[in-house]
């Protein structure tokens, strides 16, 4: 069926594939939850499944129907202790924030003298260096006791199970048929078993929230939802509310005097997960980013030299809580929430906030999924990208080649690696040009060519790919000149330092440690540091068109 009728405009696929894409995608909603999620799941492999596929399944929603209010209270009350539902909350909303496939979300404001000895304890003034001599921070206050709390379908892992059994006998059977073995579907039908382990157990991303607070504890403007461990079991998560809009309200009116100021977090905090913590957040999406305004307040000029100079603070200061305003966040929501259809309305509501002083701050949810690049994985990403730094193309597809799953079904690998060649050479004679390389561009046509070839990645290689294309995406949509590897400089400055510390190899990030295994990739992100910071002064001194004249004529040789 799916050669039959011609090409259809813009997808390159047949209108029999199309049809029977739509019959999947139609099939995949009336299976149940687990199917609606490896629909999900499969939307994401561009180097898999055709394009027009992906977008088909990027669309599927779940029919699941809210549990009764009944099985949620009994679940909650179990994870308290067996305490009275009245004795739990001084508010609790009965209708569900949102229901998905494997959980439902309330909102709620827990008993105060149920908040944990440390949350209600005052926390630390976090900072952030907006120039050399000013700094500033956010409001200090007693943490929120609005939560957000998940629970978990009754019943939902037994039929997830039962369905992944499904799934296992028939991957091994399409698995048989020769033409389809470059697939590797055993494979991938068993990572998607490990990524819906882990969302079965809530406990998991209450310990994901506290690693990315941890790992973000020095970056006001980046946050993420306080967990209440005391609380949490396996079919409960209770963490604190996100106040704030998400951030894909501003994709779609638009962000105005907040344009550059979201597009460099988002950026920056993908790149602090990536270059230094080798800890990303698996499932970003504007839906998953809120955004939050806040007042920031000066600090007087003696304590801000103390801190710049002598990193100075108090001894009782506390480094695990993000402090807040709620107040004021809910004042900034009611303000822009009946003005979301309005785009002349939003924008001019926006330059008012920024008028009274309210900064922008990112708060990242639904953190059930992380990804992290094991010792294969890294050195891949290290070999690979070392290939790409020196602008040697061919040598980046013939790793690509080697070191995929199933290199004998790999189909002509000089083919593909002289279109990396092209590829590379094309990103070559731009690297100049400051906004002229859109990445996404360039990684998703490595994908394409990835999915011809039958050149079979890591699932983890090719999540941290997906992540950049849709962040840059999302960054650009705010920032058209969005420099990705301008954003990397200083990042990869740190991950320079953290490598080289010996004393604590578990803070190496990406790059690990110093050590002779991987000294060889070191040194190529040495160089390429050293080029981007000679690119960063060349720029500065010189005019764009004479750039682009000199690269174009080959007076310059781009890399470093």
């Amino acid at each position: 069926m799916v050669f039959l009728g011609t090409r259809v405009k813009g997808t390159g696929d047949t209108a029999g594939a199309l049809f029977w894409y739509r019959f999947l995608v139609h099939q995949m909603e009336l299976a149940g939850p687990t199917f609606i999620k490896l629909g999900q799941w499969a939307a994401s492999r561009t180097d898999i499944f055709p394009d027009a596929m992906c977008d088909l399944m990027s669309k599927l929603h779940s029919n699941v129907s809210a549990h009764p209010l009944w099985q949620t209270k009994r679940i909650i009350r179990k994870a308290f202790g067996g305490r009275k539902f009245d004795e739990i909350f001084e508010e609790f909303d009965d209708k569900p924030l949102g229901v998905g496939a494997i959980a439902q979300v309330y909102k709620a404001k827990l008993k105060k003298d149920l908040l944990p000895d440390h949350a209600a304890s005052a926390g630390s003034k976090k900072k952030r260096a907006l120039t050399p001599l000013v700094v500033q921070t956010l409001p200090e206050s007693r943490p929120s006791n609005s939560v957000a709390i998940k629970v978990l379908h009754p019943r939902v892992e037994k039929t997830v199970h039962r369905d992944l059994r499904i799934m296992k006998f028939f991957a091994q059977a399409l698995n048989s048929i020769p033409t389809l073995e470059w697939f590797s579907f055993p494979d991938e039908v068993a990572q998607f078993s490990e990524m819906m382990r882990l969302q079965l157990d809530l406990r998991i991303e209450a310990n994901n929230l506290s690693q990315f607070r941890e790992n973000f504890r020095e970056r006001s403007q980046v946050t993420f939802p306080f967990p209440y461990h005391e609380y949490t079991t396996r079919s409960v998560l209770i963490e604190e509310y996100a106040h704030g809009l998400p951030l894909s309200h501003f994709l779609e009116v638009g962000s105005g005097v907040y344009n550059n100021d979201l597009a460099d977090t988002g950026l920056d905090a993908f790149l602090h997960m990536l270059l230094l913590d080798n800890f990303v957040h698996a499932d970003l999406h504007p839906g998953n980013i809120m955004v939050r305004f806040f007042k920031a307040q000066d600090k007087p000029f003696l304590k801000q030299m103390q801190e710049i100079f002598y990193g100075w603070t108090h001894p009782n200061a506390r480094h695990d809580f993000q402090i807040h305003d709620d107040a004021a966040t809910d004042e900034v929501v009611a303000r822009m929430k009946p003005l979301r259809r309005q785009a002349v309305e939003w924008r001019a509501e926006l330059e008012k906030l920024h008028e009274e002083g309210y900064r922008p701050q990112l708060i990242f949810i639904d953190t059930g999924l992380v990804t992290e690049l094991n010792d294969i994985n890294r050195r891949n990403f290290l070999d690979l990208f070392t290939a790409v730094a020196q602008f040697d193309g061919h040598r980046a597809g013939q790793l690509m080649c080697e070191r995929c799953r199933t290199p004998s079904a790999v189909l002509n690998g000089d083919i593909f690696a002289l279109k990396m060649q092209h590829l590379v050479l094309n990103v070559k004679s731009q690297t100049f040009s400051l906004g002229k390389i859109k990445i996404g561009d360039v990684l998703q046509r490595v994908l394409s060519m990835v999915r011809d070839h039958h050149v079979r990645m890591e699932g983890d290689f090719i999540n941290v790919v997906l992540s950049i294309l849709l962040l840059e995406g999302i960054g650009r949509q705010l920032n058209p000149e969005l420099d990705l590897f301008r954003a990397a400089i200083p990042f990869l400055r740190q991950a320079g330092k953290q490598s080289a510390n010996l004393a604590d190899p578990g803070k190496g990030g990406l790059l690990g440690t110093a050590t002779g295994d991987n000294l060889g990739s070191k040194t190529t992100w040495l160089k390429v540091w050293i080029g981007l910071e000679l690119r960063e002064m060349f720029f500065a001194s010189t005019s764009s068109k004479e750039i682009d004249s000199m690269v174009s004529h080959d007076f310059l040789a781009p890399n470093v």
